[in-house]
């Protein structure tokens, strides 16, 4: 094979890549209770913070939570029947995600009643403690109910009890599913784990490592823990490079900031393809640390560029400032422009050198580096 960088390669569609990620996820309360007035929002005060601020996040998805984090459940989906067009309207790129109630629940049916009426305004459909009463009949049921309501509509099983854990590739077997979401606090609290905001990672970390393993061979992803810290502290968008991250909080940021950047580089080192927060404040701080900087991006395409231009993408070796690399270091090369596409942050040129790359290689090799739903 000689594929030389110089020439122009078959253009696909971007569509080939796979699905965007789930990406860095916000918990947004629909109804909210007020501290200060020590009561919940009324519909016109809800509806005046969702148009304020849902409308303008930089979250990659929007989670409105029906489930443990909503009191005022009634209330909560009829704002989300008055608001979710507008929204759909205002913010086309952001992911809209409902956590349904448990499986069958009252509760349950009444979410189901919202994704039928407003289903061409939901992406994502997250089922909270998922297969622990019914087992993955769950995820089947409510996959039929999505089809015939919305076939691009997607299913986020949340492993919330070791019962869903043992039965994860069960759960992960319908095409509805892309990711699954790990529930830590209910996950550990079934096994009767003590956990500590600083520390989780470590904690669960046998159980994560299971659920992991378990997604790879599925070809899912797997969405991390919700972080309970925060801070007082938000760091500006405009800081993308690590360094410059790391600068900033060493000089500004809070013990919060520090723990919750911290746990998120360990998610997305371990392959995670999102992480759940409840603050917008961490929103920016764990996009800088899912997605590849522009820094690391230039390096990687400059490795595959060298790779190509020796013939050694599939077999042999070559010296890239100072270290030996091969077929392997090509391929994690790659996975690093595929997240970032994931995670909409790779320019077009970028893209269209990955979608070359990928043609370069036999289909097997492909589903080696990149499980995800890529169609060549």
């Amino acid at each position: 094979m000689n594929a030389a960088i110089s020439e122009t390669p078959t253009l696909l569609n971007a569509g080939a890549l796979g699905d965007y990620w789930p990406g860095i996820q916000l918990y947004y309360p629909p109804v909210k209770f007020s501290p200060s007035l020590g009561i919940y929002e009324d519909m016109a005060q809800a509806a005046a913070r969702f148009q304020k601020h849902a409308h303008f996040t930089n979250a990659h998805t929007l989670i409105f939570d029906l489930e443990d984090g909503c009191r005022q459940k009634e209330m909560s989906r009829a704002l989300l029947r008055q608001e979710l067009p507008q929204l759909r309207k205002v913010n086309a790129r952001v992911t809209i995600a409902i956590r349904a109630n448990s499986f069958r629940t009252d509760e349950y049916e009444e979410d189901m009643k919202l994704v039928r009426d407003m289903g061409e305004f939901i992406d994502v459909v997250m089922l909270a403690k998922a297969g622990e009463a019914y087992g993955a009949a769950e995820v089947r049921d409510l996959s039929s109910l999505l089809l015939s309501v919305n076939p691009a509509m997607t299913i986020q099983p949340i492993i919330e009890h070791p019962k869903s854990l043992k039965i994860a590739p069960e759960l992960m077997q319908y095409d509805t599913v892309k990711h699954v979401v790990f529930g830590i606090h209910d996950f550990s609290k079934a096994l009767g784990i003590h956990i500590t905001p600083e520390h989780w990672v470590e904690e669960l970390f046998y159980f994560l490592n299971q659920l992991i393993f378990e997604a790879r061979i599925a070809g899912k992803g797997v969405i991390g823990g919700v972080e309970t810290l925060i801070g007082s502290n938000i760091m500006p968008d405009k800081f993308v490079e690590p360094h410059d991250v790391r600068r900033w909080l060493d000089l500004h940021g809070d013990h919060e900031s520090r723990v919750v950047y911290k746990h998120a580089c360990q998610e997305a080192a371990m392959g995670l393809t999102g992480k759940q927060v409840i603050h917008p404040g961490h929103i920016h701080l764990c996009k800088t640390a899912y997605t590849p900087s522009p820094t690391e991006v230039n390096q990687k395409v400059a490795i595959l560029k060298a790779a190509i231009e020796a013939d050694a993408l599939l077999g042999g070796a070559i010296k890239f400032e100072g270290e030996m690399l091969d077929p392997p270091m090509f391929g994690k090369a790659l996975q690093t422009l595929l997240r970032a596409h994931a995670l909409r942050a790779l320019k077009t040129s970028d893209m269209q050198f990955a979608l070359h790359v990928l043609q370069c290689m036999p289909a097997q090799v492909v589903r080696q580096n990149w499980p995800y739903g890529v169609l060549l």
